[in-house]
């Protein structure tokens, strides 16, 4: 982004202008790399990690973190105007540029269908999903206990599919998926799928989670 807001007049219109860019559409492109992100907080600086894998082996290929001075107030609806700032300049620090970039946080399924995964997709002009741990907005049946079943996340105002949630493991508590921008429902919910091995979460979160905190 050219210049980021620091008022939330400027950060409402922001995300006005970047939710009607916001594109879901089928990939129509191989992987060869896939990246994970996350952010943490340690006193008035955030910490950002991205890690670059393989794909679909998931060969650790790349991983780097950057901290930055946060400038814009925590303020539920706009977190992303804390978290992107330092998150679009250590993307364009990466020597290995991922096909798409996966988000511990939301994609379309947001009140104003703009997620940090959605956010930064328009912005980095790359495809990304959103994978979070829970719901923050949509309507959905239970799903199944099995690994692999899902159900629809669903828009209560306007019916709209808005992505999935998805049980990555036996009797274990699902993730919530949803397309960012440059990629599809369905196509999101696989990839997402086949990057989980032992654990809840797909590795490359796992990974940048783990980073951060190290980073920290």
């Amino acid at each position: 982004m050219k210049k980021w807001p620091h008022t939330i007049k400027e950060a409402k219109a922001a995300q006005e202008t970047l939710r009607n860019k916001v594109k879901i559409k089928r990939l129509g492109k191989r992987i060869k790399r896939i990246a994970a992100c996350d952010v943490g907080f340690t006193d008035d600086v955030c910490v950002a990690a991205i890690c670059v894998f393989s794909y679909p082996d998931l060969q650790l290929l790349e991983e780097k973190t950057l901290r930055r001075k946060i400038d814009f107030p925590y303020i539920p609806g706009f977190l992303t105007f804390r978290e992107g700032p330092v998150l679009e300049k250590l993307f364009y620090q990466l020597r290995l540029k991922p096909d798409i970039l996966i988000f511990d946080g939301q994609g379309i399924a947001h009140p104003k269908q703009l997620g940090i995964a959605s956010h930064i997709g328009v912005i980095l002009n790359i495809p990304t999903i959103g994978c979070a741990k829970s719901r923050l907005w949509g309507e959905y049946e239970k799903a199944g206990k099995k690994k692999g079943d899902f159900s629809y996340l669903i828009d209560p105002r306007s019916g709209k599919v808005l992505g999935c949630v998805l049980r990555t493991r036996d009797n274990v508590k699902p993730v919530f998926i949803s397309p960012g921008h440059l990629v599809g429902i369905k196509e999101a919910k696989d990839i997402i799928a086949s990057c989980v091995g032992k654990y809840r979460l797909p590795e490359p979160i796992r990974c940048a989670h783990s980073l951060s905190i190290k980073a920290k």
